[in-house]
């Protein structure tokens, strides 16, 4: 049984996706191990534990890098404690540092709600809208130093239609995530798959 660690700053949707997923088999022989968030106030928190699920709240102490590190440090050890086998971002909006990547090395997933490389960072489909692009979507990659850029498991498409908003356009990306997150963790933890260059191939 894979071990799965959730971290989370809000409401927690493509985590409960995620939890969905393992429920009804489309994600195998895994489980969630922990849920963990930086705010302790996030819903996502508290729908974890309503599920039954260990779930901490883990805030940063203090500003600057020292902080910064000290904060994913906890993270990092109580990831370990949990014997945690594939981290998943869902939501959590913090830059994680280069000592919690090596940490989990190729075992860090992230969620993105654009086509990477287009639209890294905050406010993807206002960055979309503004750029007048005809088709957006959401990426799932596996976490390396730089934000938004390591290498690309799966992207999911939807038409950006011509009286879209922010908020209608990222309600439908959002749809697509709660598909792609599970899908692009089935492949990942089934192993069969191999990295060339920035390419994910699977075998």
């Amino acid at each position: 049984m894979r071990r799965l660690g959730i971290l989370l700053s809000g409401r927690g949707s493509n985590f409960l996706a995620i939890h969905r997923a393992i429920a009804d088999g489309r994600i195998q022989d895994a489980e969630i191990a922990v849920v963990i968030s930086n705010k302790p106030e996030a819903g996502g928190l508290e729908a974890a534990r309503s599920l039954g699920l260990t779930a901490l709240a883990i805030p940063q102490e203090g500003k600057g890098q020292a902080a910064r590190q000290a904060h994913d440090a906890r993270v990092i050890t109580a990831l370990s404690d949990f014997n945690v086998d594939l981290v998943c971002l869902a939501g959590y909006m913090r830059i994680i540092s280069p000592a919690f990547v090596a940490a989990f090395s190729n075992r860090i997933l992230n969620i993105h709600p654009s086509l990477l490389p287009a639209f890294p960072g905050l406010d993807a489909q206002h960055q979309a809208l503004e750029y007048g692009v005809k088709v957006a979507g959401c990426t799932v990659h596996f976490v390396d130093e730089a934000v938004d850029h390591g290498v690309i498991v799966l992207q999911k498409t939807v038409p950006v239609l011509d009286d879209d908003t922010a908020d209608t356009l990222s309600a439908r990306v959002l749809e697509q995530e709660h598909i792609a997150y599970p899908e692009a963790i089935s492949y990942v933890l089934s192993g069969r798959f191999h990295i060339v260059g920035r390419r994910y191939l699977p075998l």
